[in-house]
């Protein structure tokens, strides 16, 4: 309660910090310093000076600006001009399961509370701006980003963003939404031409970034890789001035991702503020140092161009207290709070998918011998996926926390059960090649230490040579013959439980029909065996939710349905238009191994008396669905319960229905919560590409009330005026 109460009083303040008064001084002071700036000057603020800071104008009082790699943790410090870490022993971390994680709880509170957390550690480390969080879609299983992604549903990356932005700029350090737009594959990142309708980009694509500009108010976003309809995002017009700048009214630092610019004179004008990690070995050849100075002298592009750039950095400076910093939070690391904050983040991110004959939780009082089995029970995962990896303080792997918390009231027995194959060649995936490799020995000694205990359970799944910014999978399967390897274990152990640990899709239907109990466990960040361990014994409960679709295999999956991954000579055109994800499967009919949102627990829910305050409704009202939750198991738990709308007849396609809200309620045994959702009729809208805007026709629409995209619980009726 103490921490609910203190992130409504921060947020309050971060709301109303900024009045016009304000605003007219902020303004009024941001001309007065560039007054006193030489064009030169001006333009050393535009472009690194190294591979995470800015130039400083000392004479004004501007220092250096310092930025940091840092989505679900602050990494560690790099050297001024190469890649490689400075090795110091204060740079340490709190480590948080990473984006789809974050997704997976549903749970705007700890959103906020992971923004408040970061923010306080980018602080307390002499950070000015955060590069994230990361809310690309997730449009197919093989982008090696997906697991820093949220999710493959711009509702449910909008609400999540929106939460963590506002509460880490309480912190007095910006947020840099990424990447401005459609870097949904790493495979020819750089290069790739990404074409989609306007409808596909308007309902899909833009929502989580208007959402984080329009609602959360972030002071920054980070243009993508690729090239969107032919040019590249960091010199669209299109992009970076009529979306951005005109249309969200972004008063923020546009800046490039790391080695994102091509050119001067079309990436100034069409918005970009700050150049970053360009590989050319002396700063002042930077697209945006001296070549920019030369294009001001000879008159292709304006002061006026600079001078804007110039603003939106020291408007972003200003809101932050850079300028003022005896007045800016100080910042604390790596404290108690944090790792609960961790630990909270890492068990409601579990999600169970299959509990048979009530196999989990475990009875830890009566089991006199568990074996872990597999390569993740102890391996580490904080450290991987390139510029999300973390240092972290500490990081629990489930082997630790179950040898700590039961090796002295039950033997543990373990074995590897699979070898590592992969390894990372220079950033590509060519180390995922030849990974299917099945080793009968260590899959025989996995098979004695299952036939000799009570209970096996399977730490199965990735690693961040598959999941990884750089490169994609290449493919759904686990690798490393793990699938022969729990096929195996199986039949030794009857009580054989799987837990994944992964950040994208996998083919999973091979093992599930083998095993009774099946846990998602995701990269758990730093407390990641603490968590799943207390979810296995029942410490903890699992409330967890799919953040996106699990296909039965790669091919039902839209893009790849359909041929549209990765492209065709560095170009690719999303085919699947607006059915993304559960919109695909939901409108074709397809069954996929299981649904968006879903997620099972330990104890029952029933949900009654749903209801809508009226049946029809005018384009200005807000519908509310009232309903009854019931907890009418025997143990505490939470649920997530969804809202759905559909159109049941439009004049253009639309999915069968999209998520428009949710709640997680959490009930003790036999208690029973009234909840409403609401909605805008507003949001009901699709967007029309005939008159280019957003339309609503009038109608019947229904409201699904769910558990997942699956699982309907009640279906209401209502009409639009």
């Amino acid at each position: 309660m103490r921490l609910r109460f203190m992130a409504i009083v921060l947020f309050s303040a971060f709301q109303s910090s900024f009045s016009q008064t304000d605003n007219n001084a902020v303004e009024k002071r941001i001309q007065q310093l560039i007054k006193k700036m030489t064009l030169k000057e001006k333009v050393g603020m535009l472009h690194g000076n190294s591979k995470f800071y800015t130039s400083e104008i000392k004479h004004l009082g501007i220092p250096e600006w310092a930025l940091s790699d840092g989505p679900h943790g602050v990494r560690a410090e790099m050297n001024r001009h190469n890649w490689k870490y400075t090795g110091q022993t204060d740079d340490f971390s709190t480590s948080f399961p990473p984006g789809t994680a974050m997704a997976a709880s549903w749970n705007l509170n700890l959103a906020k509370q992971r923004g408040f957390v970061l923010g306080e550690e980018a602080r307390f480390r002499k950070k000015d701006v955060l590069l994230g969080p990361g809310i690309n879609i997730i449009r197919s299983p093989l982008c090696g980003r997906n697991f820093e992604y949220l999710s493959e549903d711009p509702f449910l990356i909008s609400q999540l963003s929106i939460n963590y932005i506002k509460a880490l700029q309480t912190k007095d350090v910006a947020a840099c939404v990424k990447h401005f737009v459609a870097n949904n594959q790493e495979e020819n990142r750089f290069v790739v031409d990404v074409t989609m309708s306007e409808r596909a980009l308007r309902e899909i694509y833009l929502p989580g970034f208007k959402a984080s500009v329009v609602d959360a108010g972030t002071l920054g976003v980070m243009g993508a890789y690729n090239k969107f309809r032919g040019e590249y995002c960091t010199e669209n017009t299109y992009l970076g001035r009529t979306i951005l700048r005109n249309e969200f009214n972004f008063k923020g630092v546009y800046m490039s991702d790391w080695d994102a610019v091509h050119s001067t004179e079309k990436a100034a004008l069409a918005g970009l503020d700050l150049e970053m990690g360009t590989e050319k070995e002396n700063y002042n050849d930077w697209y945006f140092a001296d070549p920019l100075i030369k294009a001001v002298k000879e008159g292709r592009v304006k002061e006026s161009v600079v001078n804007e750039k110039v603003a939106n950095i020291l408007r972003v400076m200003i809101k932050t207290k850079v300028l003022d910093p005896e007045t800016r939070v100080k910042g604390a690391i790596n404290t108690k709070e944090h790792q609960e904050a961790a630990y909270r983040s890492a068990v409601e991110a579990i999600v169970l998918l299959k509990n048979e004959k009530e196999t989990l939780p475990l009875n830890m009082s009566v089991i006199k011998s568990i074996a872990i089995i597999g390569d993740n029970a102890t391996r580490t995962h904080c450290e991987g996926g390139f510029s999300s990896e973390i240092k972290a303080l500490y990081e629990v792997t489930p082997l630790q926390a179950m040898t700590r918390k039961y090796g002295k009231s039950m033997q543990i027995n373990f074995a590897q059960g699979y070898e590592k194959q992969s390894h990372v060649v220079e950033r590509s995936s060519a180390g995922q090649l030849n990974t299917d490799k099945v080793d009968w020995k260590l899959i025989d000694e996995a098979v004695a230490q299952a036939k000799k205990s009570d209970v096996a359970i399977v730490f199965a799944g990735l690693n961040h040579d598959f999941d990884s910014e750089s490169f994609d999978r290449l493919h759904m399967r686990l690798p490393y013959g793990q699938e022969t390897l729990i096929q195996e274990v199986a039949k030794a152990n009857p009580k054989t439980i799987v837990v994944i640990i992964a950040g994208s899709p996998l083919e999973l239907a091979g093992i599930e029909s083998r095993v009774p109990a099946l846990v998602w466990g995701w990269y758990g960040g730093m407390e990641a065996g603490n968590a799943i361990t207390d979810v296995l014994s029942g410490k903890e409960f699992p409330s967890g939710k799919l953040p996106f679709t699990l296909p039965v295999t790669l091919s039902q999956s839209p893009a790849h349905a359909l041929g549209a991954y990765p492209g065709h000579d560095l170009k690719v055109n999303y085919d699947e238009d607006i059915l993304v994800g559960y919109r695909w499967f939901d409108t074709k009919e397809i069954e996929p191994q299981h649904a968006f949102g879903y997620g099972l627990s330990y104890t029952s829910f029933e949900i009654s008396n749903v209801t809508s305050d009226k049946k029809v409704y005018n384009v200005n009202d807000e519908i509310t669905v009232k309903f009854n939750i019931k907890n009418t198991g025997k143990s505490n738990g939470a649920e997530v319960v969804q809202l759905y709308v559909g159109q049941t007849n439009a004049s253009v396609l639309r999915p069968k229905k999209e998520l428009k809200a949710f709640d997680k309620i959490f009930l003790a045994p036999g208690e029973q919560k009234t909840v409403d959702l609401k909605v805008k009729v507003k949001d009901l809208a699709f967007y029309d590409e005939k008159s280019s805007g957003w339309k609503i026709e009038p109608g019947e629409f229904m409201l699904y009330t769910a558990t997942s995209a699956k699982d309907i619980v009640s279906s209401l009726p209502v009409n639009v005026k």
